[in-house]
């Protein structure tokens, strides 16, 4: 991903879960206490709370945070994905829910979690890009529900079927002229 990717950014930006585990006594700020003690759990934006996970003071020293998985990625909406992938509406989850999936597979060692994504990703693509050819046809009714239960990455992918489906519906009328 690019440095000025919008989605990136704003990927970076969702809140996750985190349990402090050393006495940091000046961020009190944060939890709107005198300091944060060791146990005190709160959420912090991925990118600060990734390097304070992967951050430690020497060899021996722990980090001063442990990160967990987001409300997102709970096991509640993996049980469902697993069930049926096209009955949970993502965007709900989280607009970057693919996103921040990849960006947690590179901290957590989570084989079913990948699996489960992986799965997800391909079977609503399928949906995604018969959505996208028919689209052209009007898009009322369940067409609009299904919509807006995508997340960014399954929109970028309607967007690009959709574009590839009216270029190829052009070039067959210019063929068809000459």
């Amino acid at each position: 991903m690019s440095y000025y990717d919008v989605d990136a950014i704003l990927t970076d930006a969702e809140k996750v879960p985190c349990q402090f585990e050393l006495d940091v006594p000046y961020l009190g700020h944060l939890d709107n206490s005198s300091g944060l003690k060791p146990g005190t759990a709160l959420s912090l934006p991925l990118w600060l709370a990734e390097m304070l996970a992967l951050a430690s003071a020497g060899d021996d020293s722990k980090a001063p945070l442990t990160l967990n998985l987001p409300p997102c990625l709970s096991d509640q909406v993996i049980n469902a994905l697993k069930a049926d992938p096209r009955a949970v509406a993502l965007r709900d989850q989280s607009a970057h829910f693919y996103g921040i999936g990849v960006r947690m597979l590179d901290l957590f060692d989570e084989r079913e979690l990948g699996a489960v994504l992986r799965r997800t990703f391909v079977v609503r693509a399928g949906d995604v890009g018969l959505h996208a050819r028919k689209a052209d046809e009007g898009v009322g009714g369940q067409g609009e529900e299904f919509l807006r239960g995508l997340e960014e990455w399954e929109r970028r992918l309607f967007r690009r079927g959709h574009e590839g489906v009216k270029h190829c519906k052009e070039w067959a009328e210019s063929v068809k002229k000459m």
